[in-house]
């Protein structure tokens, strides 16, 4: 069985059993400034299961691409190391918004496993959270699977929650014993521990509670069901070898590097790890590619950019000094356009990224090196020598990080065998003060918690700003200093929420409105208007006169100008992006923008600088 064959039978089973096929989201989230990327296949459906979003079905089926590397849930440095870390990876789930619960949950997960997948039932052991007797008893009783194969474990293994707070629920694991010889000899070593023996390959989560600020858990209304089988775990075992990089998946990409460096897998620890890195990166860098992330030196596209240089420093340890990443790349193609059709369709753009950045850092390793080397010498030679050991110190550190774009790690891994230090703590100290240097910016990550008192209720702001430039409404809430107050008086600044608003809030790089909000004792000045996730509408500004309270009745009146002007650069920002589509290639993509009533930014992907000609 190959893994697009793996992909086709889950994809086919749930769509026999009246599940929606939903094609996987974008690598990028769409609308949740809380994750990098998407690294689950719930993500999409994050305001399904909380009851912000309605969809026209109530169970689906996906076949969600993922990766894992920056931000809370980064494997980049273990890739290559061990048997299944991945940066890009697939997770094939099964959900359902208060349709089935467990009983149908856990029959559907045995059922494909063993009658769909072949699975010995005689191998497969679950675990259940230690308090969910409900769950036990469906696998004992209904399922039929034996006590002895059954186990209870706590809440950091079998109990999961969406965040801090939303919903949450105990989950259900199934495993598969792969055999003493996968053990680690330890006498305790059962379901549960972290060897490669007891290799877990379904999460079936049961979301039955809403969790609030306090720990509180109450039961849902509707409970509803989240699961997750990673792909490239569950065909490492129907082809019955020991690592995801033994599969179908990675193999041919392996090959492809064995092929352009003349060495040959196993012949080294160096060379094995430089070609899992090479496949693996190769396949995070086509599909973050292809999702519209381009390298850069900043948030999404700094982490790609690490993926690509990684791949390529761990190619020139095996003597790969000419551009190769580009045709393990297209190696990718070959094995997942078939699941994956856009790979194909956006192929040459793909490559030319790829190659550019090769380019690019050829150079920069070039440049970096011969300080880098420089710097070296020096020390060498005493110049640079510290009491104890010799040091390199954080501000050459962050010059070739900051200047050449060189990575830390690159340097970590040139001077590991020269007993020499790196001053990481005057790296971070440079970083902090280019960092205050730098404009800061306020985004909502979250909900902050003086608003907690709203958001937990469900309120939202009505807006009717669309045709209105004036309106009335009644004060909800105001925040000074992110804390709550009953009355603002002459010269505080503050943030104030009414019910309704007519003002335009900070939105995909536009700026807020502008403009004043008037009570019969007292005006504030409304300097910007932001929206937080919850759908709270935010107006700061400075109390000019007299006072406001909570639960006042207020005129809300915007800066008609200032939006007006706003506008018009928000138009100019279509108008260039259609010019550079038309000139430069179809490819091009918002990346970012700033919109004031002042001026406009465009941020756009390009994999090269744009010629005086364009």
């Amino acid at each position: 069985m190959t893994g697009n064959d793996a992909r086709k039978i889950f994809i086919e089973y749930f769509k026999k059993h009246d599940h929606k096929q939903v094609r996987s989201s974008s690598l990028v989230p769409q609308d949740d400034p809380t994750l990098l990327f998407v690294n689950a296949g719930m993500v999409q459906f994050k305001r399904v299961f909380t009851g912000d979003e309605k969809r026209d079905y109530s169970m689906a089926v996906t076949s969600q691409k993922c990766v894992r590397a920056g931000g809370k849930h980064n494997d980049l440095e273990n890739v290559g190391y061990t048997a299944r870390h991945h940066t890009f990876f697939e997770m094939l789930g099964n959900f359902s918004f208060g349709d089935y619960f467990k009983e149908k949950a856990i029959d559907f997960g045995w059922d494909l496993l063993t009658n769909g997948y072949g699975f010995d039932k005689e191998k497969l052991y679950v675990s259940v959270y230690h308090e969910d007797d409900e769950a036990y008893n469906i696998w004992r009783d209904q399922v039929g699977v034996p006590e002895e194969r059954i186990v209870r474990l706590g809440e950091e293994d079998n109990f999961w929650s969406m965040g801090d707070t939303g919903p949450c629920g105990p989950c259900s694991e199934i495993h598969i014993d792969r055999g003493s010889e996968f053990g680690c000899d330890r006498k305790d070593c059962a379901v549960g521990c972290d060897c490669d023996r007891w290799l877990e390959l379904w999460n079936l989560v049961f979301m039955q509670f809403e969790k609030d600020d306090k720990g509180n858990m109450t039961p849902l209304p509707k409970p509803s069901i989240d699961t997750g089988l990673g792909l490239e775990r569950v065909i490492s075992v129907l082809q019955d070898v020991p690592t995801n990089f033994d599969t179908d998946l990675f193999v041919p990409i392996m090959e492809k590097v064995g092929e352009l460096s003349n060495k040959k897998r196993h012949e080294s620890d160096l060379v094995e790890v430089a070609m899992k890195v090479i496949a693996d990166h190769s396949r995070a860098s086509a599909f973050l590619i292809c999702d519209g992330v381009l390298p850069s030196n900043e948030g999404r596209g700094y982490v790609l950019r690490r993926i690509m240089r990684r791949a390529i420093r761990y190619g020139r340890s095996i003597g790969l000094v000419k551009p190769f990443l580009h045709e393990t790349v297209q190696t990718v193609f070959t094995i997942m356009d078939e699941a994956y059709p856009e790979l194909k369709d956006s192929s040459a753009f793909i490559l030319n990224v790829v190659k550019n950045e090769e380019e690019k850092f050829r150079q920069t390793l070039d440049t970096g090196m011969k300080l880098l080397d420089a710097t070296l010498a020096e020390i060498k030679s005493g110049e640079m020598k510290s009491e104890k050991r010799s040091t390199i110190p954080g501000d050459v550190i962050f010059k070739l990080y900051d200047t050449f774009g060189f990575p830390v790690d690159i340097i970590v891994d040139h001077v590991k065998e020269m007993d020499i230090d790196l001053d990481i703590k005057g790296f971070d100290k440079a970083m902090a003060e280019q960092k205050a240097r730098s404009k800061s910016t306020k985004t909502f990550a979250g909900v902050g918690v003086a608003y907690k008192s709203l958001t937990s209720k469900g309120v939202k702001t009505s807006f009717e700003g669309y045709d209105n430039f004036e309106g009335t409404s009644d004060v909800l809430i105001i925040v000074r200093d992110d804390k709550e107050i009953e009355t603002a008086k002459q010269g505080d600044t503050i943030e104030i929420v009414t019910a309704a608003t007519v003002f335009y809030a900070e939105s995909g790089g536009q700026a807020g409105d502008a403009g004043k909000i008037e009570s019969k004792n007292g005006i504030i000045t409304i300097t910007d208007t932001v929206k937080d996730p919850a759908g709270l509408f935010i107006h700061k500004g400075v109390v000019k006169k007299g006072e406001i309270k909570k639960g006042d009745s207020v005129t809300l009146t915007v800066d008609v100008q200032k939006r007006q002007d706003t506008a018009l650069n928000h138009t100019g920002t279509h108008i260039l992006h259609s010019a550079l589509r038309h000139i430069i290639g179809d490819h091009v993509k918002q990346a970012g923008s700033l919109v004031t009533e002042a001026r406009l930014r465009f941020d756009f992907t390009h994999f090269s600088s744009i010629s005086n000609k364009d």
